[in-house]
């Protein structure tokens, strides 16, 4: 077989459909845990497809993404080209989060929750002792896909040929058809949220809460959501994410919240909306959800191909360390080495 006729390589699914229940997993890669945690992420797809069969009709999947400072002690070598921690976005009111210690998501959706609990059971199994659980969050699908405030999450998501062309990478061999992530846990102010009338929520957010539809633009604020999440490239081409946000919370507890979760295939897209939501679009005309919205988790990962993630290549060797300093006059003649970084 020659190498034009090699199948592309599998994605990890990004882009199954909307389902009923879900868990949002961040981990932690505690020193010397690093082969655990990369034995556990080859043998991912093969614990899937065990809960799994058990309802094939569930649609039960798990993708799992890997942090920037992870990377590097899991697999080294070739680094995904954009793959850096998330910034922090600070404007004169609202300030982002960012969970640095994050190394690894896991993303599992189903349409019935039980399977998603037994395969997060079996993937804590495997890496238990060798991780630190930072945060949990179990998703449910609230009514007709809305989130706990009453409007209609993820309406904008591509469609078709547009969600590969929204969330695969095409430009970074030999890291293509891998994605990128970013997710942020928000709770939300539902006492602040429900004293508004539908109205003025309306404003907020820029459509109906019944029907769904947008605002005109002669109707809809420079500060409401939709109106700070539209972004463009040069040429005015409106540049899609694919959302799977869930709402989730514990009513005795008085918690409420949305779990944002965006696949892109360059992370310059959601970083964007998240400076027009914080910072503003000029800066100041802040997003006017987040007076009821606030972040407490934030993290950015590239989620690798299936195929990357059942046979990674091998580590490049260690380079040996430098020789020691000849005396004057002896010189090798070999010029001093230059390692560059990135974020």
């Amino acid at each position: 077989m020659q190498a034009g006729d090699l199948e592309p390589p599998e994605p990890q699914a990004v882009s199954a459909p909307l389902t009923r229940a879900a868990i949002f997993l961040l981990v932690q890669v505690d020193a010397g845990g690093e082969q655990t945690a990369k034995d556990l992420l080859a043998d991912l797809a093969g614990l899937q497809r065990a809960v799994g069969f058990r309802d094939a009709g569930a649609g039960l999947t798990c993708v799992a993404g890997i942090s920037s400072a992870a990377w590097d002690r899991i697999y080294g070598g070739p680094r995904p080209k954009e793959l850096h921690e998330l910034p922090v976005f600070s404007g004169e009111k609202h300030t982002s989060v960012v969970t640095a210690e994050a190394d690894l998501l896991f993303h599992l959706r189903a349409d019935r929750h039980d399977l998603c609990f037994e395969l997060e059971t079996l993937i804590m199994d495997r890496l238990r002792g060798a991780v630190t659980v930072l945060d949990e969050v179990q998703g449910f699908r609230y009514f007709d896909a809305r989130d706990v405030l009453g409007f209609v999450d993820g309406t904008e998501n591509p469609t078709g040929r547009g969600v590969e062309q929204a969330v695969l990478v095409d430009d970074d061999e030999p890291f293509n058809r891998g994605s990128y992530v970013v997710v942020q846990k928000y709770l939300h102010d539902m006492r602040a949220w429900n004293a508004l009338t539908t109205e003025q929520q309306e404003l907020v957010i820029g459509r109906r809460k019944l029907s769904d539809v947008e605002l005109s633009d002669e109707e809809k604020p420079a500060d409401s959501h939709i109106a700070l999440n539209v972004i463009t490239d040069d040429e005015g081409n409106e540049l899609d994410i694919l959302r799977d946000n869930m709402p989730f919370g514990r009513p005795g507890h008085d918690e409420f919240g949305t779990y944002f979760i965006g696949y892109t295939k360059s992370p310059a897209v959601i970083e964007k909306m998240l400076d027009n939501m914080f910072v503003g679009s000029p800066p100041g005309n802040y997003d006017r959800i987040l007076d009821f919205s606030t972040p407490h988790t934030g993290a950015l990962f590239y989620v690798p191909t299936a195929d990357f993630l059942e046979d990674p290549p091998d580590a490049p060797p260690e380079p040996e360390p430098p020789a020691a300093a000849t005396p004057a006059g002896t010189s090798l003649g070999i010029g001093s080495l230059r390692r560059s970084t990135r974020s």
